[in-house]
Parts: C-alpha cells; structure tokens; sequence
C-alpha cells in the first residue's frame, strides 16, 4: 500500500468557509488514508433531530455554535479519522485550542469567486439567507480568514481543480508537515 494509506495519529479537521469543499474533499481524503470520514453538520443535525436551519431559527447562531462545539470535542475524542466541520467552527478558540491539542488542522482556502459560485442559490446556508449574500460571503472571508490561516496545513482549492487535485495537494502537505514533526521531536 502507498504511504498515503499509512495510520493516522491525529484527527484530520479541515476548516474553510462554506463551499471551499471540506465535505467532497473530506471523504476522497478518507478514501486515499483508508480512515474513516465524519462530517461535523450532518453530526449536529442527528444530534439535534432538526435541520441546521431550524436550529439556527429556534436557537440563533449561539445556540448552534455550542452544540457545534459540544460535537467536535466528541468526536475529536474518538479515533482518528477526517473530519468535515462547519465553516464557523474554526472561529471558537475552545475549539482550535482541542483541534490543536488532539488534530491536524487543514484550511481549504478560496477565493470569493470559487465559493460564490458553489454557493450561490442553493438552500441550507442560513448566514447567507439574507440581502446580498455574495457580500456576506466577502465580509465572512476577511473576518474568518485571518485566523483559518492559523491551520496547520493550508491549501488552495479552485473552481478550475479537481476535489483528487486537493487532496493529492493536502497529502503531499500532511507528509511534509509530519516530517517536519518528527524533525522537531
């Protein structure tokens, strides 16, 4: 087998807005390690018995924000795995300090055009449920990115590359970034 399906130590958590790909990517990366995938949302909503809109409507974005917490502390204490989370969860600092203690952190960055064109009119995005939402988005990117960048791993995801291009892209990185931890050691 080739080093890409070696045992995972840590959990991989991959961060980025809404449509950046953590989902699609999230379970081709599985597949090349042969882990196990989690996606935090679909977590949250079995956790729930409600939809994430119906959440956010009964209980507003704090009320989704520490269910999302409970759920990743949860499932970053099982085995390792991919995990898939919500584009807002990397902005708890209780959450990338546990992410930080216990998993590698992915950031799959993009640029407005790449998201906007994912995201666009579909349902689902509660943040994005109001006037101008491209502009929501913008807004998102320049509160949000600053600390995405704090992830262990960054890599780029574009509308013109393939979901196996970035997860080539973020297994070349995750080797790398493992060597250099067993540099430091």
């Amino acid at each position: 087998m080739s080093s890409a399906s070696r045992k995972l130590d840590k959990t991989l958590v991959l961060v980025g807005l809404m449509g950046c790909g953590k989902s699609s990517v999230g379970r081709r990366l599985a597949n090349a390690l042969g882990v196990g995938f989690v996606d935090t949302d679909d977590e949250i909503v079995a956790a729930a018995g409600m939809s994430i809109p119906e959440i956010f409507e009964r209980f507003g974005e704090p009320g989704f924000r520490d269910g999302e917490a409970k759920v990743i502390s949860r499932l970053l204490s099982e085995p390792p795995r991919v995990m898939a989370t919500g584009g807002g969860a990397f902005m708890s600092p209780l959450v990338r300090a546990e992410v930080a203690r216990v998993g590698t952190s992915v950031w799959l960055r993009a640029d407005l055009e790449t998201l906007w064109g994912r995201v666009a009119g579909k349902p689902g995005r509660p943040l994005l449920d109001q006037d101008n939402p491209k502009q929501v988005l913008a807004d998102l990117m320049a509160a949000r990115y600053p600390v995405y960048g704090t992830a262990d791993i960054i890599v780029d995801t574009r509308a013109d590359n393939s979901h196996e291009v970035v997860v080539k892209d973020i297994l070349q990185k995750l080797g790398a970034y493992s060597g250099k931890i067993g540099e430091d050691s």
